[in-house]
This record gives C-alpha cells, structure tokens and sequence, in this order.
C-alpha cells in the first residue's frame, strides 16, 4: 500500500490479490521446471502458506544454455498497492556444487543496508516467508523432475522487479535503509484489500530499525506536516520517524514489547482528540470527534459552560479548538494530555516516556506535553 494512501469504504465486495512474494515464487517454479525440462508450465500453480493453490500465468519466459526467466505480473486485486500491475521477473541457473539456495536482488529489488529487518544487511530484501516459499516450491519441482542428490538445492535465484526503484520511492523503503528497489514480501501470499497489514507491518520494521540503530527517540505522526514539525523541533533523523497514520494502536502495541526511551506522538487537534478519547484507530470512517468530550475537556480546563454549550454544536474540531482559543481555553493541551494518558494505558508498564505534539494544518506547535 503506498504512503498516504486512503482507506475508503467499500460498497461492494473486494477482489483480494497476490503478493510479490507469491508472484516471485509462481515465476521462479515455472523457470526452474523449464530449466530442468525445457517446458515452461503456463499457468504455474503454487502452493501458499495456509493451502491455497493459485495458478499464474507467464508475462514473459526465455529458456537459455545454462539459465531460465519467467516473469509474472502481480495483481494486487482492488488493494491499492504500489506494485499493483508490476512485473515480477524471477531467472534461475544452477549453483556451484554445496553452494545451496543463493538468493540475488535483481534490478528493481532493493538490498537492506541496516540492521533489524528480518534479512540481515547486505542481502536482498526478500523476506524470510517469501524465501520459504521460493525454496519449498523448487523442492517440489526438483522431487517431480527426478533430481536428487546432494547438488539437488545448489540453485542462484535472482528476482526482479521490472521499474521497481521509482515505485520504492513511493514506499517506506528508503527511509527503513532498503536500497535500490523494492522488498519481495508476504506472509500468506494473498493481499486482503485495505486490511492496512503492508501500512502496519512498515510501522513495525521502523521501530525495529530505530531500536537496532540504537535511537533513544522516535515520533509516530498522523501526517506529512505533524511528521515535519516533530523533525524539526526535536532534531530527529529520518530513521526516527515512524509513518504513524491513523494506526496508533498498531504503533503502541508493538512499541509496548518493542520499547524505545522516548516516544513522541504528533498529529493535528483532531485525530489527536480521538486518541485522547481512546481510539487507536484514527480514521474518519472507523472513529468519530465526541463533542460531549471536548466540552468536558473544556470545562476541565476552566471554560464556561456556555463555551461548553457552543462546544456540542460545533460542526467540526477545529470548529471547537477556535471556539475555545477565543475564550482563552487551553483546549489543545487538554486534549494533549489526555492522549498521552491513553497513549500509556496502550504501552502499560513499557520503559517509554511519552510527549504528545499537538500541530495545526501548517504544522505550527498547539500544544506539548513533555515527555513522561
């Protein structure tokens, strides 16, 4: 799923897709079965993790002395996915004796430069689950093929994304230290359409990055301006940056058993005063602004009831921040301290310091807790 990309509702029933990893493994099955037959399967079926087996039909194919290439082009169903219609070119050649399962990054695939991703730096950025399935899937050929032998699994496996470092700058990919393209990824093979898991599983590897980096402080924003005001006002890197969103429950539950020393949450009055109110999800179709609870908050912090009134009918947060800024009522640093208390019921007893940065739609500072 691209950075930034909205969630909508759909009012019908989603096409789900396939993975890079899937497409990856479906290519690299078909070239290691011409290679050793000199026959390309067209469609190709694999095998997914939880016993799907899906059948995929070749982009292109070349067969040549010592090498086979097949390439498949993913479909992403009705995800919004940067890799939706990407072509997937996997080649394949036999390794040198006792070299075993040698996995390349082609072009368009990137290579992790930075620890606490789960392939280590300097290999491609094939993900582990993507690995097995590559490996499990030229197991089967090999078996049906009749190859055996200790030089059964010597096989060099290079998979290509075709265009895959532009659509990279579109991802987290840069920013997580993966270079030069894209990441082969999946866990199951299938993309479930705006389920948000590729969105919540980049948060997690930030944070792994962060704490493999050794960073004492990271800051999850809700936006570009939020995220731009927290680097700026607290000298952050890039690494330190997590691409929050609307997912602030997906950050707190695995920074509370993943923990960094100082946490920084910034966002605008309004997804903020959902987090203050409890929500962890912070999207407009999946949580709501409570006005009853912004009056209470406002009454808390030494407004009128007759401010408060005016409150509750207010058409929109920000409608209720200016209400109370006019009355000299420090609405947004109420709102401010309350999401940082529900920041830390998420996070328990976690070792973190939590400070909340409340921003405008500039990215100006409204509010600051501190960090504790």
């Amino acid at each position: 799923m691209p950075r930034g990309a909205p969630v909508p509702e759909p009012d019908r029933p989603l096409r789900r897709g396939w993975t890079t990893g899937a497409c990856a493994t479906a290519a690299a099955k078909a070239a290691w079965q011409a290679l050793l037959t000199g026959a390309f399967p067209d469609p190709v079926t694999i095998r997914l993790p939880r016993g799907e087996t899906p059948a995929f039909a070749l982009a292109r194919e070349r067969l040549g002395a010592d090498f086979a290439m097949a390439a498949i082009v993913k479909d992403a169903g009705d995800d919004p996915d940067v890799t939706h219609g990407a072509e997937i070119v996997v080649r394949v050649r036999r390794g040198p004796r006792g070299s075993g399962l040698v996995f390349r990054a082609g072009e368009g695939v990137g290579t992790v430069t930075r620890p606490g991703l789960p392939v280590p730096p300097g290999e491609p950025a094939i993900n582990p689950v993507p690995r097995r399935m590559i490996a499990a899937a030229l197991a089967e050929v090999s078996a049906l093929c009749g190859v055996d032998g200790e030089s059964a699994g010597d096989i060099d496996v290079t998979v290509a994304v075709t265009g895959g470092a532009a659509l990279a700058e579109r991802t987290w990919n840069p920013r997580l230290g993966i270079l030069g393209g894209l990441s082969i990824l999946g866990t199951t093979g299938v993309v479930v359409p705006y389920s948000c898991a590729a969105w919540i599983h980049a948060i997690h590897r930030g944070i792994d990055v962060a704490r493999a980096a050794g960073l004492d402080h990271v800051a999850g924003a809700t936006g570009n301006a939020s995220e731009a005001a927290a680097k700026l006002r607290y000298a952050l890197p890039d690494i330190a940056l997590l691409d929050m969103g609307d997912f602030a429950g997906g950050m707190l539950k695995y920074l509370r058993t993943h923990p960094v020393p100082r946490l920084t949450i910034a966002g605008g009055f309004a997804k903020l005063a959902k987090l203050a109110h409890g929500a962890l999800d912070l999207h407009s179709s999946r949580s709501e602004i409570d006005r009853a609870f912004l009056a209470e908050l406002s009454r808390e912090a030494g407004g009128s009831a007759a401010l408060a009134g005016r409150i509750m009918a207010a058409n929109t947060a920000a409608e209720a921040l200016s209400l109370a800024s006019a009355e000299g009522v420090p609405l947004a640093s109420a709102v401010a301290e309350r999401a940082r208390a529900s920041a830390r019921s998420v996070l328990r007893d976690a070792p973190i310091l939590v400070n909340v940065l409340v921003v405008d739609r500039a990215g100006a500072p409204l509010a600051e807790t501190g960090h504790g």
